[in-house]
């Protein structure tokens, strides 16, 4: 049952939605991960459950090489250091030079000045097409304090939905902010998203799948605020799908790339609760 809260204009917007993951299994996609070593493996998976194909190239030495014949590239600063970093930056140059989208996940930034100082480094070196992350890591990086525990955001009293329009404006790109709801603009317009389950917050890295979904979708669309919000809906269904399966953190995450290999269009789109908003 359509549970949906848009004007009947914005049908195609919905009709857009749909296709995406079609495209992906479609296309296959090659999706270059400059990752961390605590979520490298799940992503990958994720990557072949919804039809796209993963790499996790770090090396320096091959980085510019491996992004020329990708079609889209992570940047995922969950483990920093000097030699990622550096990989990182060149990774991102070579996708611009190709015209690949870039989707950075500035993890844990606003948990340490090293952490927000490298996100905010690769947001000014390189063309960021989506940037995804949670509404403590933006506050951050827009200069707010924003509460952290490592590299978790803490309950925070700012507004998410005006923190992903404001930081898209500021960074000039897409940002896709996931929480208990999850929002997308592209400093024109707000996808609000409802969907999703407290599971997410049981298993290691599933923002970070969120980062990867992000990129396999925009390797296949080139609206952004399409292919993020595609991919913040998809695994929020996928989520709550996976729950009815799951007993526990252990069969959940099982259950989500079994539910991600199956999750077609038109299930996607009749399953989510989505807003768009004009800002």
């Amino acid at each position: 049952m359509l549970n949906l809260h848009l004007p009947e204009h914005e049908n195609s917007f919905l009709q857009a939605l749909a296709r995406v993951p079609v495209k992906v299994k479609k296309r296959v996609p090659l999706v270059h991960h400059i990752t961390n070593y605590v979520v490298a493996n799940d992503s990958a998976n994720a990557m072949l459950a919804v039809g796209a194909l993963p790499v996790m190239a770090i090396s320096g030495k091959e980085v510019e090489e491996m992004v020329s014949h990708a079609q889209a590239l992570v940047i995922n600063l969950g483990t920093p250091s000097e030699d990622l970093m550096a990989s990182a930056v060149m990774a991102g140059k070579s996708a611009n030079a190709h015209s690949l989208p870039v989707v950075l996940d500035p993890v844990g930034a606003g948990a340490t000045q090293y952490r927000t100082k490298n996100a905010l480094r690769i947001l000014r070196e390189v063309k960021i097409g989506v940037l995804r992350a949670n509404p403590g890591e933006v506050g951050s990086l827009l200069g707010y304090r924003s509460p952290m525990r490592g590299v978790e955001a803490e309950r925070t009293h700012t507004d998410s939905a005006a923190l992903a329009v404001q930081a898209s404006r500021s960074f000039g790109c897409t940002v896709a902010i996931t929480g208990q709801t999850d929002y997308v603009s592209d400093g024109h317009k707000l996808s609000i998203l409802y969907n999703g389950h407290h599971m997410l917050t049981r298993v290691t890295g599933t923002g970070c799948l969120a980062s990867s979904l992000c990129a396999a979708f925009a390797a296949v669309e080139t609206d952004l605020l399409v292919a993020s919000t595609a991919a913040l809906g998809f695994l929020g269904v996928v989520a709550e799908r996976a729950a009815l399966k799951g007993k526990g953190p252990g069969s959940f995450r099982t259950a989500l790339f079994d539910v991600m290999y199956s999750l077609g269009g038109v299930e996607l789109v009749t399953s989510l609760r989505l807003e768009v908003k004009k800002v």
